[in-house]
């Protein structure tokens, strides 16, 4: 298990919310003060919300908060109860017609792990940001990765179960955090090790299988928009949109050193970055650090996540 969160960050706030038994939740990242933002969408079945704003030509320059919930595209709704909490808290872009929260949102698909029909909505999304605090560091079944699972190339027969995971690294008055819900089509290695902690599974003689190799087999399973990994990297780094943008595109280099495989027809995958502007940094040691922080969320979400009914967790094998 890897250190630190990405509460590490000045100015990041998290906070939870999750139904243990429709097994489903939401993770807000707030940046009270706004945030210069980036995001690198890559996988090719996302469920993402505003991102346009990211690009570097659009108006928007401060993003005030980042959804991850469960629930596939319904999900998106709990960024709505976001927007709700940030505009009680006057919190905003200013408009002529009041301040406007930016509150961009990726949601990940878990509707078959238990009820399909209860997902992250409105008041689970005001609940998650009501609470968020810059001391939270909760792990596994929590918030958007209540639901996670991975290794589902044979079916749940044949998957584990996965999470949400945080990670920081500092590099003098430099930090870059991260954090991640972790529900990859693929098998996951924790790139310190390079071992592999969780994936396609054979219960029957306790061993793990390889999907590359059963792809190579000639298995492909129907799994489009089933899967998807979706996460944020936070620094106090003083950026750009351009450069914001750059440190996400790097920080997609931690899935692909971590699960594999990645960025499929089957996953979603995002990933947002959030500068909050406190000190000078190189955006290329940040891209650097950032990969290195992801990579150990993606880890932590495996290390710290619990097993759900048949499904066994890395803690169990």
């Amino acid at each position: 298990m890897y250190p630190g969160a990405i509460t590490d960050v000045p100015g990041i706030q998290v906070g939870h919310a999750q139904n243990l038994d429709a097994m489903t939740g939401t993770t807000v990242i707030l940046a009270r003060e706004g945030a210069t933002g980036g995001v690198d969408v890559r996988g090719s079945a996302p469920g993402t919300r505003e991102t346009d704003l990211f690009q570097e030509r659009k108006a928007i320059d401060k993003i005030h908060a980042i959804t991850l919930a469960g629930g596939s595209a319904f999900g998106l709704d709990a960024a709505t109860g976001v927007m709700q909490y940030l505009e009680e808290q006057n919190i905003g872009f200013q408009t002529h017609g009041g301040k406007v929260p930016i509150v961009a949102s990726a949601v990940l698909y878990d509707l078959e792990i238990a009820s399909g029909r209860i997902r992250p909505d409105k008041q689970m999304g005001y609940d998650a940001a009501r609470t968020a605090h810059s001391a939270e560091h909760s792990q596994g079944n929590h918030g958007a990765g209540t639901g996670a699972t991975v290794g589902k190339i044979l079916g749940a027969q044949n998957a584990m179960k996965a999470g949400l995971g945080t990670a920081s690294v500092q590099v003098g008055d430099l930090i870059v955090g991260a954090i991640v819900a972790v529900n990859a089509v693929g098998d996951v290695f924790d790139p310190q090790t390079n071992t592999k902690i969780a994936g396609v599974y054979d219960y029957e003689n306790a061993a793990f299988l390889d999907t590359v190799e059963i792809m190579k087999a000639g298995h492909i399973a129907n799994l489009e928009g089933q899967n998807t990994t979706i996460g944020v990297v936070a620094t106090n780094a003083k950026f750009t949109k351009a450069e914001a943008n750059k440190v996400a595109e790097m920080a997609q280099n931690a899935y692909a050193k971590a699960i594999n495989p990645v960025h499929t027809m089957f996953d979603g995958d995002t990933v947002f970055a959030l500068a909050t502007g406190q000190v000078e940094a190189d955006v290329n040691l940040v891209g650097i650090l950032a990969v290195e922080a992801m990579t150990k969320a993606i880890a932590n979400a495996v290390y710290h996540a619990d097993s759900y009914g048949s499904l066994l967790a890395h803690k169990d094998i």
